[in-house]
């Protein structure tokens, strides 16, 4: 009985310990987004894209910052990209795609917002697709 008992106080000691973990990581990872949004704005003529990686979704936006409205929108919850993966790979496809819708609606110029992230892997090759459209940064 008093060996259960422990075992039970350790367990509960080790999700306090992860969850004191994830919630700093979380805490972190807020303040180097706000950090980047201090920075970054975005106006009608050089609207914001701003994309967020999930493990199993990516998530993008053109955003007008100055009238608080998103010009475009597309993630790979639709229907229409749900074979696009969350990698390198699908990064460059989900680029392409947005790049040419955000290039459709007139926009030339654009200011990229990487959420947090470091610019390396998902978030530089969705950032090189979008050049590869003709989008200026």
């Amino acid at each position: 009985m008093a060996s259960t008992f422990a075992a039970r106080k350790e367990r509960n000691q080790l999700k306090f310990i992860i969850q004191m973990k994830l919630s700093k990581k979380k805490e972190l990872s807020q303040k180097r987004r706000w950090r980047i949004r201090k920075k970054v704005s975005g106006t009608e003529d050089r609207p914001r894209i701003c994309v967020r990686f999930t493990n199993k979704h990516i998530h993008a936006q053109c955003i007008d910052d100055e009238k608080s409205h998103t010009l475009h929108g597309i993630a790979t919850t639709h229907a229409d990209y749900k074979d696009i993966l969350p990698n390198v790979s699908g990064a460059e496809k989900f680029g392409s795609v947005f790049g040419s819708k955000v290039k459709g609606s007139g926009v030339s110029a654009i200011v990229f917002d990487r959420a947090g992230r470091k610019y390396h892997g998902c978030v530089k090759a969705f950032a090189d697709a979008l050049r590869k459209e003709g989008l200026q940064f």
